[in-house]
């Protein structure tokens, strides 16, 4: 209800003419009626099957998955090699998005029902794929989309030039070792911002530096500039194509004056000062282009249209390429060409019949709900692996 671009609202028959059922504030607003009345509590199983399985991520893909298997008995363990669970849930969204006790509070939940978590462990390098699966049952493999998309241009070894997930990651660490007293504005205040990429993690990283002292901040956005609204050939119930403005591009508005977004624009190079510290950036203007081979548009750039603007902070958030290739090396597994954990074609079983994958390092990079709801059906999956059927819990 907090991070979901709420598909079904988009899809809203009310949606057609007036305003979409409101279908996340509803959701949020049960579920803290829930626990503001006592209503959501743990639940231990009753009764243990002994069969024993190891979680490996906490992200949302792995806690779903963790709790529909606490739930049916069997003994479940989750491994995380950060210091806290959480995965993209805790540093790859801002507190501001998404509360990091609301993602305690689950955990507790979690912890009282019986699930045990082992955080600062990495799978694969503090520990052997060939030792888990000594010790478990099953394995499920949860670990995200963790491998980001690099910009491959000159000057990008400058320092100040980070990849979004680890600013994002840095920010929030600091806020919870500091127990919120302290402000992790060090690498940010006063500098000028360029952010690179448009989507939510683009915005998170325009609202983070802002709250954090940015001078200014600028956001590229490879892709042309969406309409306001529907175009005749993007009819309801399809998702809108239509130009979103999120709260960071909002914030930056208020506090500077104008939408952060350069449409149709992309980085060729990065300058550097004597000190090998990032202090500006090339840019070229991107027009659409069909290939009249394969079909498809590319943006490609506009002869002439280069131009330089200062930045003294960099952050690349062009999204990812798939998950890191060490975990599943560690169990002999096998990546597809998007660099994600090939899975038999009808389920989420893996090359080792022991082992399943869900969620982004499944499916590749997604949606929140999207993890949640692969975690569910990996569960259900490897329940009956092991149990020869599975009831729904």
């Amino acid at each position: 209800s907090r991070v979901c671009p709420a598909l079904c609202e988009s899809a809203c028959t009310c949606g057609l003419h007036a305003d979409p059922v409101s279908t996340r504030e509803n959701e949020r607003a049960v579920i803290e009626y829930a626990f503001a009345h006592g209503l959501v509590d743990a639940r231990p199983p009753k009764v243990r099957t002994g069969k024993r399985v190891a979680v490996v991520g906490s992200g949302p893909a792995g806690l779903a998955a963790a709790i529909q298997l606490n739930r049916r008995g069997h003994s479940v363990t989750i491994y995380e090699r950060s210091d806290r669970p959480g995965g993209l849930l805790r540093y790859g969204i801002p507190n501001m998005k998404l509360e990091k006790d609301v993602v305690d509070r689950r955990v507790r939940l979690m912890e009282e029902s019986g699930i045990r978590f082992v955080c600062n462990t990495d799978i694969g390098k503090d520990v052997s794929g060939r030792e888990l699966l000594k010790q478990y049952d099953r394995v499920l493999l949860a670990c995200g989309a963790g491998t980001p998309r690099d910009i491959a241009v000159p000057g990008r070894d400058a320092l100040g030039i980070w990849f979004a997930v680890d600013f994002l990651t840095m920010v929030t660490r600091r806020l919870l070792n500091s127990n919120f007293s302290g402000t992790p504005d060090e690498p940010v205040r006063g500098r000028r911002a360029l952010v690179i990429g448009g989507g939510d993690t683009g915005n998170d990283c325009v609202g983070t530096v802002i709250r954090l002292g940015a001078s200014s901040v600028t956001q590229l956005e490879m892709m042309p500039k969406a309409p306001e609204k529907r175009a005749q050939n993007n009819p309801w119930p399809e998702w809108p194509r239509v130009l979103k403005t999120d709260y960071g591009q909002e914030e930056a508005a208020s506090v500077f004056g104008c939408d952060p977004r350069i449409y149709q624009t992309t980085v060729t190079g990065f300058k550097k000062d004597q000190k090998g510290n990032v202090c500006g950036a090339r840019l070229v203007t991107l027009k659409p282009e069909k290939d009249e081979t394969t079909g498809r548009v590319n943006m490609v750039p506009v002869e002439g249209s280069e131009k330089e603007i200062p930045a003294d902070l960099v952050l690349i958030a062009a999204g990812f390429l798939g998950s890191e290739p060490y975990v599943a090396e560690a169990f002999g597994l096998k990546l597809d060409g998007r660099m994600n954990v090939a899975t038999q074609a009808d389920g989420y079983r893996t090359g080792n019949d022991r082992v399943f994958a869900a969620g982004d390092m499944r499916r590749g990079q997604s949606l929140v709900v999207w993890a949640i709801a692969e975690g569910r059906e990996a569960a259900r999956e490897l329940d009956e692996s092991l149990m020869g059927y599975s009831n729904p819990v």
